[in-house]
């Protein structure tokens, strides 16, 4: 037994600290992020806000409406292959789109049928599982690299810097960074297995870098100052779930109760979706997610322009002009605690 007694923070423990700047207007600020990749000789850009691969956001109708504004779906992984391979072949943005896989065989053998149906047409992927420590992973992202060695591969979930740099070695251009953090995720509770999400981005943003690689924050966002403070923080793309669910674009039952309408929003390890793909929960195992009623929030559009202004926002607080460059102006502030402890970002 070990404990650890560094401070470790979440978005809610912090806030960003404005600083002096030369920007007029909001219109001023480019939100868009160029990227070259570790492994990949694909070239990003876009702006690096991706939704999540769960049936109920990452959905062909959240990818095309997302697309529109320049971000990112990662499209959730139970559609059969046919519906992936006439999407990816008529995908006009590659990078708005990730296919998303486990590591099962299944998951493997419906992805190379995909890639060679669509004659390589994905060009993006997303290698998802709620463990991203276990040898068995860290090989499938070595076996992806070597079989695809063309694609960007964005592979996790983990929360620490050592894990990131595995990762980044055996194959993955992107780690995804998060464990328990969503707000429909129950790992915490059900394991006390976890860490702080804004510390876990500084910390795997910092390994990350130091090799050339880029990582994705995944879970924790609620408001569009989150992901200010996730981008803040080294995080080079943020992945939403809940701040995009609810929508008409988004998956999930329609319910009325009460005369008002509600989408139902759970996560990938909760009952619901184990009985919806796996004909329910193993008894060896305990479902990690929970499912909640979301008032019908209409079109995703004003939910989208309203998370680009608040990032825009941000920037101009701090006076970045760029996004890239908001890393760098950020310091952020303790908050709630008898303290005036103050610290930057990790600057990479």
């Amino acid at each position: 037994m070990h404990i650890e007694n560094t401070l470790r923070l979440d978005f809610k423990d912090v806030l960003i600290r404005p600083k002096r700047s030369t920007l007029t207007s909001r219109s001023e600020v480019d939100i868009t992020r160029e990227f070259k990749f570790l492994h990949s000789p694909v070239r990003y850009h876009g702006i690096p806000i991706v939704a999540a691969n769960m049936d109920t956001t990452g959905t062909l109708e959240m990818a095309r409406a997302l697309a529109a504004y320049g971000l990112s779906t990662a499209l959730h992984k139970h559609y059969d292959a046919d519906t992936y391979v006439d999407f990816f072949r008529n995908l006009k943005e590659k990078h708005t789109a990730f296919y998303s896989l486990g590591i099962g065989e299944h998951d493997w053998q419906k992805f190379r049928d995909v890639m060679t149906r669509s004659e390589n047409a994905v060009e993006y992927v997303c290698i998802d599982v709620a463990n991203g420590y276990t040898e068995a992973f860290v090989a499938f992202v070595k076996k992806v690299r070597e079989a695809y060695p063309n694609v960007v591969i964005m592979a996790g979930n983990v929360v620490t810097g050592d894990m990131t740099e595995e990762l980044l070695l055996a194959g993955a251009d992107i780690v995804k960074v998060g464990i328990g953090p969503g707000s429909v995720c129950t790992t915490r509770k059900m394991t006390g297995v976890g860490y702080p999400q804004l510390s876990a981005v500084i910390e795997c943003a910092d390994a990350a870098h130091g090799l050339g690689g880029r990582i994705c924050a995944d879970g924790g966002c609620t408001v569009p100052g989150d992901i200010a403070k996730a981008f803040g923080g080294g995080a080079d793309w943020v992945m939403l779930g809940g701040m995009l669910a609810g929508h008409d674009e988004a998956g999930g039952e329609t319910v009325e109760e009460n005369g008002k309408v509600f989408k139902r929003f759970y996560g990938m390890s909760s009952k619901n979706a184990m009985d919806k793909y796996a004909g329910g929960v193993a008894a060896y195992r305990a479902a990690e997610g929970k499912a909640v009623l979301i008032p019908a929030r209409g079109p995703v559009d004003a939910t989208v322009q309203g998370i680009l202004g608040g990032v825009r926002s941000a920037c101009t607080y701090v006076g970045a002009r760029r996004l890239k460059e908001l890393t760098m102006r950020t310091t952020f502030v303790r908050v709630g605690m008898q303290t005036n402890d103050v610290f930057g970002s990790s600057g990479s």
